[in-house]
């Protein structure tokens, strides 16, 4: 299986800044997306931004410009560099990764537990 662990979630103020990190460990053969979403309560949970391991990213329009995704590929470590952030971003932030595990043919989608991040007005 594969364990995400992230970190560095936490209280900012409006326009300030935060990285968030996600390491991924177990048995990995290999990743091909990893990415970030978001939850509030009450609301679906909704993609942040994507990347895939040809280098191609995608954001949602909300963040676009104000958010970047980096991974290191042979630390098997996602980042989302958050810059300018509003009241509106605050949100549990949940890291995603599509991998293979061991031998197996197939990729599955794993989960993060989550970290919360708030943003004061």
């Amino acid at each position: 299986q594969v364990q995400l662990v992230e970190s560095g979630g936490g209280l900012v103020q409006a326009g300030g800044s935060l990285r968030l990190s996600c390491v991924a460990s177990g048995q990995i053969s290999s990743i091909t997306i990893m990415g970030w979403y978001r939850q509030v309560p009450g609301s679906p949970r909704e993609l942040v931004a994507r990347s895939t391991d040809d280098g191609a990213t995608n954001y949602a329009d909300s963040v676009n410009g104000r958010f970047t995704i980096s991974r290191d590929d042979a630390k098997n470590t996602l980042y989302l560099h958050m810059n300018t952030v509003r009241p509106e971003d605050t949100a549990v932030y949940y890291c995603n990764v599509r991998a293979r595990v061991g031998p197996r043919p197939f990729y599955g989608d794993y989960w993060g537990q989550g970290t919360q991040v708030t943003v004061s007005s």
